[in-house]
């Protein structure tokens, strides 16, 4: 199941034992769109492995501007409440799984 962040509750989601998949979008972004379903999907198939959150950067600027994010869609892993890895734009469900999975 996806989360979704707010600038109140984003500690609380990311502090959690599991390692955290997190998608910085908005609705006005062509590529998080696209992106989205894979986000969607992956906290489907392995929610119960990966916390997956969705934190809209229109409505979570003050997250957005602490993890310096520029472009969107960018994803944070988090592990322990640390960002061990981070990728910018639309990449494949393998690649996302890959780097979670190296976080186990």
């Amino acid at each position: 199941m996806v989360q979704i962040a707010t600038n109140n509750n984003f500690s609380d989601i990311t502090a959690g034992g599991k390692p955290v998949l997190v998608d910085f979008w908005a609705v006005w972004c062509g590529p998080c769109r696209m992106l989205s379903p894979t986000v969607d999907d992956i906290a489907e198939a392995y929610g119960d492995k990966f916390e997956v959150v969705k934190c809209n950067v229109d409505d979570c600027d003050e997250i957005a501007a602490q993890f310096g994010i520029r472009s969107i869609p960018t994803l944070l892993y988090i592990k322990d409440g640390e960002v061990k890895d981070r990728t910018v734009g639309v990449v494949s469900k393998d690649e996302i799984l890959e780097r979670l999975n190296n976080l186990l």
